[in-house]
């Protein structure tokens, strides 16, 4: 389980393909604590550390992970979110996040509102948002600003900004996006019901 607070990026140094799979080498700075078999998010994506090799590290993607994810769209240099897996005995900043990919939305406008910014998401799937709700993009727990039917709004202070792949962003970009947890268990409640 994750949080959704980013711990730092990592750099994407090579991509290889092997079958249907793509095998991803990245570096960070925390490589030296990373250990093979670890669960790692990457822009909100649950990965798996198959191979340690000094600063670099290796996760690999089967079909269905690069069809559900942005991964497929990925090229070398690119910064990618990164994030641990939350210890037992860890303090909960975020909200419940699974690094479990619903769907992906692309960046339909950015706007510069002196002193944050305001990115608006488009997807196509029958997941809602809600205003003040929690949402996952590329691995960031934020809050639902504006919520309307297939698009959402969220607003993004300097922080976040500067220490995320938010400042990389540009309209028209494919980004992952998890929907809240407890608001996909309910929808499923009702849709049952009925």
């Amino acid at each position: 389980m994750f949080t959704g607070i980013i711990e730092t990026l990592a750099t994407i140094e090579n991509i290889t393909d092997e079958g249907t799979n793509k095998h991803f080498v990245l570096s960070s700075n925390l490589t030296h604590e990373l250990k093979v078999d670890q669960s790692l998010a990457h822009n909100g994506v649950c990965l798996t550390v198959v191979n340690i090799n000094g600063n670099q590290y290796t996760v690999t993607a089967i079909k269905e992970t690069l069809e559900r994810t942005s991964m497929k769209h990925w090229k070398v240099g690119q910064l990618v979110n990164l994030e641990r897996c939350m210890p037992a005995n860890g303090r909960f900043d975020g909200h419940v996040v699974q690094g479990h990919v619903d769907t992906t939305a692309i960046c339909k406008s950015i706007v510069d509102e002196n002193g944050s910014w305001k990115y608006w998401f488009t997807y196509t799937t029958n997941d809602m948002t809600v205003e003040k709700g929690s949402i996952t993009v590329n691995g960031t727990s934020l809050t639902v600003v504006d919520s309307l039917l297939n698009e959402f709004s969220v607003a993004i202070i300097p922080y976040t900004y500067e220490n995320t792949v938010f400042n990389t962003l540009k309209v028209g970009d494919e980004v992952n996006i998890e929907f809240d947890i407890i608001g996909k268990y309910v929808a499923r409640l009702l849709n049952h019901q009925l």
